[in-house]
């Protein structure tokens, strides 16, 4: 053989071995919520395709129940459907502990201690990082300051629910499609139970006393759900049990709703006018609060986990770091402005002047991040972390029962007595299963 087909016989070989380490491109599946700085996420995910080209993106996108569900199950199995996670600050400190979280590896240009302090030790398990934050959020209160001018009122810096419920009162319009107030009425542990749980941190009240003895048959919870259900089924949207995160976001910019209390992200959501009928109108304060301001205020983040059942721990790392870094935060600004970038998570952003001027609402959501207490979060002293969650392992079955519960009790099929009797009795029966005491 000459030496030119020797030599166009090894390019040949080259280029097939080309072809088959591109066929062969490392694939990781990623399940994530179907909120609006997720799926951008996703739709920007080919910059990231780009930059590493062995590695290929799988997208399952749930809405928030499902995910959770979904998660759970994958992960407690060790079935490996999943090599990234979208999960939160219940689920890390527990799954880390049972080994079913990789921790996670970053390097300096990452800048771990740029990450702001109550988000990073909520996604941490004996100081050490098992998920990155994607997001962070506490609550607020979102309301439409051309309604509030038009009536004459005024929203106080820090309101009371108090508060809340009077200007509910006096900007209900239901014939005119506005309604007084927004609230979460959806059925789930992280949906209706999330909300209602500051409120009755707020009116005093707790999930569980120092042996473990479920409170929800209380005064505080009576107090708390029976507000929640007067509020929110007289001065809400017809329809209201149905209502989470996404379905409050839409009536709120789609300009229904006067008032809306929730998470923090929804700020720079309400104000973008590309997405919202009212960004010019609305205006922010506290979340509300009742005999005290302890639990008021939740703590939480959407992050990246890597489940230890991965079969890729490397790509994962890698997406993981792309997807939560000062990079992608650059990138979200550079291409839709940096009123969208992730906020909650990073210090610099919150120090960005170019941030602080697109975002006027920066310093009260930070504010609200930094003023959340989950390791003191209820006015009775309690055994357990966690502000709109109790940080067990038993509370996700416990919150959804509950919160199915409590969708009842809005909807009206049942009273607010019957359903906290049902719930205590229910959860303390879980308790009892799961080892907690046993009378």
């Amino acid at each position: 053989m000459s030496y030119g087909k020797r030599l166009a016989g090894v390019a040949a070989l080259a280029l097939g071995l080309g072809v088959g380490a591109t066929a062969q491109a490392v694939e990781i599946t990623i399940a994530t919520v179907n909120n609006a700085d997720m799926i951008r996420m996703k739709n920007l995910s080919d910059q990231f395709e780009k930059k590493y080209a062995d590695i290929e993106l799988d997208w399952v996108v749930l809405n928030e129940n499902t995910l959770r569900q979904r998660v759970t199950q994958d992960i407690a199995t060790g079935g490996g459907q999943f090599d990234v996670m979208m999960i939160g600050t219940y689920e890390v400190p527990i799954w880390a502990e049972k080994g079913w979280l990789n921790e996670l590896d970053f390097s300096d240009s990452y800048d771990v201690g740029d990450l702001l302090d109550p988000i990073r030790k909520g996604l941490s398990y004996e100081g050490d990082m098992y998920a990155a934050p994607f997001y962070g959020e506490s609550t607020m209160t979102m309301y439409r300051q051309d309604l509030f001018d038009e009536a004459g009122l005024s929203m106080p810096a820090n309101p009371t629910w108090g508060d809340i419920y009077e200007r509910a009162q006096q900007l209900h319009k239901p014939d005119d499609d506005q309604f007084g107030v927004c609230l979460r009425g959806k059925p789930g542990w992280g949906q209706n139970a999330a909300l209602v749980s500051t409120m009755v941190n707020s009116f005093g009240g707790r999930w569980f006393d120092m042996d473990w003895q479920p409170q929800l048959d209380t005064a505080a919870w009576h107090h708390a759900v029976s507000f929640y259900v007067d509020l929110l089924g007289n001065y809400g949207p017809p329809g209201a049990s149905s209502n989470g995160f996404n379905e409050n976001l839409s009536l709120f910019s789609g300009g229904k709703c006067a008032m809306w209390v929730d998470a923090t992200v929804a700020a720079g959501m309400v104000t973008d006018p590309e997405s919202s009928q009212v960004a010019d109108e609305v205006a922010f304060a506290q979340a509300p609060h009742a005999v005290t301001e302890k639990g008021s205020k939740w703590l939480w983040s959407w992050a990246l986990g890597i489940p230890s059942s991965t079969q890729k721990p490397e790509a994962a790392q890698k997406f993981v770091a792309w997807a939560t870094s000062k990079e992608y935060t650059r990138l979200v600004a550079q291409k839709e402005g940096w009123r969208n970038a992730p906020p909650g998570t990073r210090k610099s952003l919150y120090q960005n002047p170019k941030y602080q001027k697109a975002a006027p609402f920066a310093d009260k959501v930070l504010d609200a991040i930094q003023a959340a207490r989950p390791q003191d979060s209820t006015l009775k002293e309690s055994p357990y972390v966690g502000v709109q969650f109790v940080g067990i392992s038993e509370f996700q079955g416990i919150g959804t029962s509950v919160g199915q519960q409590l969708a009842a009790a809005l909807s009206g099929s049942k009273s607010v007595e019957q359903v906290l009797k049902s719930a205590q009795r229910s959860t303390k029966r879980t308790m009892k299963r799961s080892g907690y005491y046993d009378n």
